[in-house]
């Protein structure tokens, strides 16, 4: 495992391990030339010396570098460094399809056919360059945060040709195709199927064949009908479910022949959902003799799901010879029996006999088991002074729970990722990261798991991994803004670089103008919150019980208003006088403090009053002096007569 820090080229610097697979480990990277981050997928180190899988691991890069389509990840680079061999790629910052479908259970309809027409064009244009994905499911597909879907992971792709390509069968067996599951021919179509399966998970949340191993979900591809999305999700239209069960076809030649066509469906669903456009194979009879797979049949699906791990790329989890044989006589039995029901011609005497007989065997063989795990296991310890066994059913409960390829699910919850790595690897399982934000869990350590603890998994299952990426959340009340000033509290957000909302309230124990309690914006915690959030401040106005109301006095009587002030229980104020020309004399002009301000009872609320208009007013004046010795004579000398009128 690479660490962080560690330089690739002088070029490539790692940041963190981001998920691992069956061959290679998948780290986020920074390219120091180009200045971006790119995601870098290395091959396992118990791998590098194989040339076998270094050459599959090529073909990855090979596959996918010629392919250029806002739905396929985009392949960079492809590097040997001695024993490190490497490819360079697009670095998705999102989630995988199959994280979302685990947090939201199922997609509703819209959104199922947005995500599947993004995906079946990345499909069809790898298919143009005739180049067939093999491991189609919603581990390989990964929305980005801008809703951008892009289909991922080449490492199993071949290249193909106008004939069909017999391989071993290859890809994850829930969504594997019937050919590939019989180690036949696999083309564009066995995408098409496994498509076909992804979108089943979409809108049901489920896939349709689940089984204890793989070989029994191999077999239920082979032999099993799949079961109508309908079934459990009834708000499914029929054009989506026909167009799902048309690409699910048993036969290739039943699905449809190009995702094009897929395609052209799926955006028809959008504007037509009831619309039953879909044009379905005639329907088989299924009811006829059983078709007994051939040997080299059955030898290609065993050998394509046992054996050891460097068989495969995807599942290491090899099952028994005797666990494929019996399951498959099961099957088989169960069909013969449905032919071979008693006649009512057949002895009640002889049946009677039979009956007793298999009894006996099975009491017989019940006994020698018995004996038989008793000496191996340890089941039963006589003693030497009595012979009272001594029985130890846990210790073989615990170990008939496990097959050879199962292991229980390791609790790595809180687990520094480091640690929980080094956990899962013990319990060979492959894993992958998602981070997000957490208050409670320490950065780089895990949050949750997608599979409970001592949970029974097979070896080779893929877990998702949730990883704290800590939180730039800052404790409110930690800056003690619990009884600070307004003013104060306003400006020690503000240094944080936070927005004060300000609202009052009563308290009988916070004095006034100081600060009772906030709130952030934040809905899990609201006595946390970041930069750029808001953050109410609750100020006090002193107690509910001593908080006055001020009444409006404005254009009423001097003696009105003295009486609404009384009985809000507030004293009178500073009173002084005005001229007005719209307020009658003895009226209120205005109050000190404004009307229905929240206040002290016993607080002064000073008013003005009105005393008229200004003088009297006068529309016109005369001033003229007389000299009075124009009227009397000369006997008046200087005696003069000044006029004035207003």
């Amino acid at each position: 495992m690479l660490r962080a820090g560690t330089y690739l080229q002088e070029r490539y610097e790692i940041l963190e391990l981001i998920g691992s697979g069956g061959m290679s480990d998948v780290y986020k990277a920074k390219c120091h030339k180009l200045n971006r981050y790119v995601a870098i997928k290395v091959l396992k180190e118990e791998f590098s010396s194989d040339e076998g899988f270094v050459s599959k691991f090529k073909m990855e890069a090979q596959a996918a570098a010629c392919l250029s389509h806002p739905n396929i990840v985009s392949i960079y680079d492809v590097v040997d460094e001695g024993k490190l061999h490497y490819i360079v790629m697009e670095l998705i910052e999102g989630i995988t399809l199959k994280s979302y479908i685990a947090q939201k259970r199922r997609l509703d309809v819209k959104e199922a056919v947005s995500i599947s027409i993004q995906v079946a064009q990345g499909i069809a244009a790898a298919h143009s360059r005739n180049i067939v994905h093999r491991d189609i499911k919603p581990q390989n597909i990964i929305i980005s945060k801008d809703g951008k879907v892009k289909v991922a992971d080449f490492g199993i792709a071949r290249a193909a040709t106008s004939q069909t390509i017999t391989v071993s069968a290859v890809g994850s067996v829930h969504y594997i195709s019937p050919e590939q599951a019989r180690g036949g021919y696999s083309d564009a179509r066995s995408d098409i199927y496994s498509f076909g399966i992804t979108m089943y998970e979409m809108v049901t949340g489920r896939v349709p064949f689940e089984g204890d191993n793989t070989v029994t979900v191999a077999l239920a591809h082979l032999e099993e009908p799949i079961t109508r999305p309908s079934v459990y999700n009834p708000q499914i239209p029929v054009s989506l479910e026909n167009i799902i069960l048309k690409c699910t076809e048993k036969k290739p030649e039943h699905r449809y022949r190009s995702v094009e066509e897929v395609i052209a469906d799926l955006r028809r669903v959008l504007i037509h959902p009831d619309e039953n456009f879909v044009t379905m194979s005639p329907a088989q009879d299924m009811g006829g003799e059983t078709v007994i797979i051939s040997k080299d049949e059955l030898n290609a699906i065993k050998s394509s799901y046992h054996g050891d791990r460097t068989s495969r790329q995807e599942y290491r989890q090899p099952e028994q010879e005797e666990e494929y044989q019996s399951e498959y006589q099961n099957r088989q039995g169960s069909q013969n029996r449905k032919r071979n029901e008693p006649h009512d011609d057949v002895s009640p005497q002889f049946e009677k006999i039979m009956t007793t007989v298999g009894v006996v065997v099975a009491i017989v063989i019940v006994a020698v088991l018995i004996v038989v795990f008793s000496k191996l296991g340890g089941l039963i310890r006589f003693g030497n002074s009595d012979k009272t066994p001594t029985i130890h059913t846990e210790t073989v409960a615990t170990e008939e729970s496990l097959g050879e390829s199962q292991v229980r699910m390791p609790d790595v919850r809180n687990l520094y990722i480091d640690d929980a790595v080094t956990e899962l690897k013990k319990s060979d399982l492959d894993f992958h990261f998602t981070y997000e934000d957490s208050e409670t869990v320490e950065k780089d350590h895990i949050i949750a798991q997608q599979i409970e603890p001592e949970q029974i998994i097979n070896k080779g299952t893929m877990v998702e991994l949730y990883v704290s990426s800590g939180t730039d959340l800052i404790d409110l009340s930690s800056m003690g803004l619990i009884g600070m000033d307004q003013t104060a509290a306003t400006a020690l957000l503000d240094q944080n670089q936070m927005n004060a909302v300000i609202q009052q309230d009563y308290s009988d124990t916070v004095e006034a103008g100081k600060v009772i309690r906030f709130e952030s914006q934040n809905p899990d915690n609201p006595l946390k919150a970041k930069a750029g959030q808001s953050v109410t401040l609750f100020i006090s106005q002193g107690s509910e019980a001593e908080v006055r109301t001020v009444p409006n006095i404005q254009n009423i009587s001097e003696d009105e208003a003295i009486a609404r002030l009384t009985d809000a229980q507030l004293e009178i104020g500073e009173v002084t006088e005005e001229h007005s020309d719209t307020v009658e004399i003895g009226y209120v002009i205005s109050q000190s403090i404004a009307p229905e301000t929240m206040v002290k009872a016993g607080d002064a609320v000073g008013y003005v009053v009105s005393i008229g208009p200004e003088g009297k007013r006068y529309i016109g004046a005369i001033s003229e002096t007389y000299q009075l010795s124009n009227l009397i004579g000369p006997g008046a000398v200087d005696s003069s007569l000044v006029v004035e009128v207003r």
